[in-house]
């Protein structure tokens, strides 16, 4: 098992806001892979996107933390806090946009 971050255990099953970023749906942008906030379930880009709306997320609500990839076929996690990425043995597969 990976190293977790200390977040995890607050953290509960979220409904994904969407199949796509919702802030770039709601702009107009274009994104290059999708985050899913384990807090609330917003979708957001990545930031190798232009608007980095995933991060934008963490920075305006500090107290949702940890995303987890929104690809299909990944099932890796991150902590925006703790600065750690890490993968959970026996989640449940990642949900995905397709």
């Amino acid at each position: 098992m990976s190293e977790i971050c200390s977040h995890v255990a607050q953290l509960g099953e979220v409904a994904p806001s969407g199949d796509g970023c919702e802030d770039c749906l709601r702009i107009g942008g274009r994104w290059v892979h999708l985050r899913l906030c384990m807090s609330c379930g917003h979708v957001g880009c990545c930031d190798d996107s232009p608007n980095r709306h995933a991060t934008a997320h963490f920075h305006a609500n500090p107290d949702h933390p940890v995303i987890r990839s929104f690809e299909p076929g990944e099932d890796w996690w991150w902590c925006y806090a703790d600065d750690l990425f890490f993968e959970i043995d026996g989640a449940p597969p990642a949900p995905s946009h397709t």
